[in-house]
C-alpha cells in the first residue's frame, strides 16, 4: 500500500492531500521547537527557535486561511516524512553530551525541517499555479519566503561561530 489514498485522481486531489501533509507537519513542528529551544545553548540560535514558533504558528494560520479559500474542511493527514526528521533529531540530541556540538546538531536538524518544508510549498505554489489558485499563491508564497529566510539563518548561525565551536576551533 502506497503512502496517498486510492482518492486521489485530479492534480487538485494531489494538492489537497498535500496541504493537508504540510498542515500537519506545521502542527508538528510547533510541538518540536520548544524541545529545541530547550536544549539550545546558544542565545543566538534559542532566540532563533524562539522567532521560528511564532511564525509557525501565523504559517499555520495561513494554511487554514487556504483551505478557506478552496472551500476546503481543515484537515491534517500523517506525515511519515516530518515524523522521521524530528524523531531522529530527538535521537541525536539524546546522543550528544557536548553543548556546542549539540547546538550544531539542532541546527543540522533544523535545516532539514526547513528543507522539507521549502520542498512542499515550493510545490504548492507550482500546483496552484497550474490550476489557477491564484488567490492562495500569495499566502503560501509568504511562508515559503520566511522558511528560506529561516534556513538561511539557519546557515549564517552555523557558518559564523557553532560549528567551529562544535569541533573546538576558535571562531
Amino acid at each position: 500500500m502506497g503512502l496517498f489514498s486510492k482518492d486521489i485522481e485530479t492534480l487538485h486531489d494531489l494538492f489537497l492531500h498535500t496541504l493537508q501533509d504540510i498542515y500537519y507537519a506545521e502542527n508538528q513542528i510547533t510541538k518540536a521547537l520548544p524541545k529545541m529551544i530547550e536544549k539550545a545553548t546558544d542565545d543566538q540560535l534559542r532566540a532563533g527557535f524562539e522567532q521560528h514558533l511564532e511564525e509557525t504558528r501565523g504559517q499555520i494560520e495561513r494554511l487554514e486561511e487556504v483551505f478557506g479559500l478552496l472551500d476546503e474542511k481543515v484537515k491534517a493527514v500523517d506525515c511519515p516524512a516530518i515524523d522521521g526528521i524530528i524523531k531522529e533529531a530527538n535521537e541525536v540530541a539524546g546522543d550528544i553530551a557536548g553543548k556546542a556540538v549539540l547546538d550544531a546538531a539542532l541546527i543540522a536538524s533544523a535545516q532539514a525541517v526547513e528543507h522539507y518544508e521549502i520542498t512542499r510549498y515550493g510545490t504548492l505554489i507550482a500546483w496552484a499555479k497550474e490550476m489557477g489558485h491564484k488567490q492562495v499563491i500569495p499566502l503560501l508564497q509568504a511562508t515559503l519566503d520566511e522558511e528560506r529566510a529561516t534556513d538561511e539563518k539557519l546557515s549564517d548561525l552555523a557558518e559564523s561561530g557553532a560549528n567551529a565551536r562544535a569541533d573546538n576551533i576558535p571562531a
